[in-house]
């Protein structure tokens, strides 16, 4: 058995969430917020069997798009013990997924 945890951009959770319970998969959805842009995020947790963790994978795959954005002037940040300030509008990359699979030893449901 692996546990699934993905975070993906709220902007595609919706659709991920539909392509999984449409395949058959359940997952607990966890509002969640990025670190570096505090941006919203949903992070779910899906419990599956090992064979179908691919079929999991591509759905989370094709509904999580990387798309531009664009952090505002004056945007601060923090890193440790650093702390930032993007002085001019800066274009980055948001969106996709980021995904962690994790063996589990014993599951139970009551």
């Amino acid at each position: 058995m692996k546990l699934i945890l993905a975070i993906i951009n709220n902007d595609d959770a919706g659709e991920v969430s539909v392509a999984l319970t449409k395949s058959g998969f359940t997952a607990t959805k966890l509002a969640t917020t990025g670190g570096f842009l505090k941006a919203g995020n949903t992070t779910f947790l899906i419990g599956t069997e090992d064979e179908k963790v691919d079929v999991a994978l591509s759905i989370i795959a094709s509904y999580s798009q990387k798309r531009q954005g664009l952090v505002p002037d004056g945007f601060e940040y923090t890193s440790g013990d650093y702390i930032g300030s993007l002085p001019n509008p800066t274009e980055i990359t948001v969106g996709g997924a980021t995904v962690f699979v994790m063996n589990i030893e014993r599951f139970e449901k009551f």
